[in-house]
């Protein structure tokens, strides 16, 4: 539905002159006041991990070519975490247990600082199965946590969480090591750990990218890592109840994960958007003697090492977006009158923490001769579409407008689209500002 061809004309030269073909310099992003900037999450370098699985097979090498539970290889592989973890300035307990007639070790590694009562924790099993010295399964999540947790020595990390890491003994005797930690934790303590994530396999040498969904917010900070690197990712269900996250799960403590993939074959379509070999296991070696130093795939090792990086960095950092954070786009962006396109005006939200609120309030500024054609919706980071406004038979010119938008699943840092279409012909426009509050 259109206007008058004399107001249309009117209304072109308004527009001309509040700025439609205005200088379109990028806009000024404005900083909450109240929010603190998170650290930045570190690269970690790939060739540390890889140095760490050297020494793991080294020591199953001398050791009757394993590091399973009750065998020297194990002890000799958490005296060499340990090691590692007290140099860095952690407090380290070594934890016992009997398991099949023999000692068995966990090792919880205790960061100073941060909130007592908001423990993010990390962990990985560091045994391997009789047959061979599980440089996959599982020295790669023993590895890449370990080098992030000598990263966050590194950078002198101040958590708003307490950050604790656990490397379990006797997983592949059905999670004995990760079963005892939770079983002998009081309630108390339990309630106190707001995360658990957990690293089995995570350099599969025909690798997939698997992330757990079994909590919401858990789940969403590794997929938008994977997304800001172009990777697209897959629910993990191989694992499901197999490694270390279920007994966590099972009391209660919100769970989440990598994994790279085990004995199921590659299909057609993941070879297609991950490479690797249709056909074929994502790790052929898996549980056998191959599983060796050769037997890792360095791309998957690299981007999941600095995923675990990323989820300790900001998930560390998050207790709640601080109330009122807000950011604006004041530039103008002309709207084509074309249903077929659209336009977007980008917002960048940074040094906020955690996930955006169900109240995310988005306040919209929209010059337009006939805002019935217009359809307009907000996009998350994730590329996720909140309709605002649809079109209708509004016959009446411009929008300015609060919506409140329901975004809690949404990591509130990264760009946010305010996207606007214009359904029908005849009529034009531009977005004058809009502002997101979280």
């Amino acid at each position: 539905m259109s206007l008058s061809v004399s107001r249309r004309l009117a209304a072109v030269t308004a527009i001309a002159v509040a700025g439609l073909f205005a200088s379109t310099a990028p806009a000024a992003l404005a900083s909450p006041a109240s929010a603190t900037a998170a650290p930045t999450p570190p690269d970690i370098p790939v060739a540390s991990v890889k140095a760490h699985l050297t020494q793991l097979q080294s020591i199953a090498t001398a050791n009757g070519g394993n590091r399973a539970h009750g065998k020297a290889g194990y002890k000799a592989s958490i005296d060499y975490v340990k090691a590692k973890l007290d140099a860095a300035g952690y407090t380290t307990t070594l934890q016992t247990f009997t398991s099949s007639g023999a000692t068995g070790y966990n090792l919880i590694a205790d960061w100073p600082g941060g909130d007592p009562n908001s423990v993010l924790m990390t962990g990985a099993h560091l045994d391997s199965v009789s047959a061979g010295p599980g440089i996959n399964d599982n020295g790669s999540g023993s590895a890449a946590i370990l080098e992030t947790a000598l990263a966050v020595s590194r950078a002198g990390l101040q958590s708003t969480k307490h950050l604790r890491f656990g490397w379990w003994g006797a997983e592949e005797l059905g999670m004995v090591g990760s079963t005892y930690y939770v079983n002998n934790l009081p309630s108390a303590e339990k309630s106190k750990i707001s995360g658990y994530l957990n690293f089995d396999m995570v350099g599969s040498p025909n690798p997939g990218y698997f992330v757990y969904d079994d909590d919401a917010t858990l789940e969403q900070t590794f997929k938008t890592y994977f997304s800001g690197i172009a990777i697209p990712t897959e629910i993990e269900t191989e694992g499901d109840g197999r490694s270390d996250h279920a007994p966590f799960k099972n009391a209660g403590i919100p769970v989440g994960g990598l994994f790279s993939g085990a004995d199921y074959i590659k299909t057609a379509a993941q070879a297609q958007k991950w490479g690797g070999t249709s056909g074929k296991a994502f790790d052929a070696c898996y549980h056998r003697s191959c599983d060796t130093s050769a037997n890792i795939d360095d791309t998957a090792l690299d981007h999941n090492s600095d995923a675990i990086a990323y989820a300790v960095w900001t998930l560390g950092a998050a207790t709640q977006v601080p109330p009122g954070a807000s950011f604006e786009n004041t530039t103008d962006y002309a709207i084509p009158d074309s249903p077929a396109a659209g336009v977007s005006s980008p917002i960048t939200a940074s040094g906020v923490t955690g996930n955006a609120p169900a109240t995310t309030k988005v306040d919209v500024n929209i010059v337009h001769t006939y805002r019935g054609d217009l359809q307009i919706d907000l996009i998350a980071p994730d590329g996720t579409a909140y309709r605002l406004k649809n079109s209708s038979s509004d016959s009446a010119d411009n929008v300015i407008a609060s919506y409140t938008v329901n975004a809690s699943s949404e990591v509130a840092n990264g760009i946010w689209k305010l996207q606007v279409k214009d359904v029908a012909a005849q009529d034009v426009g531009y977005i004058n500002s809009w502002k997101i509050t979280f």
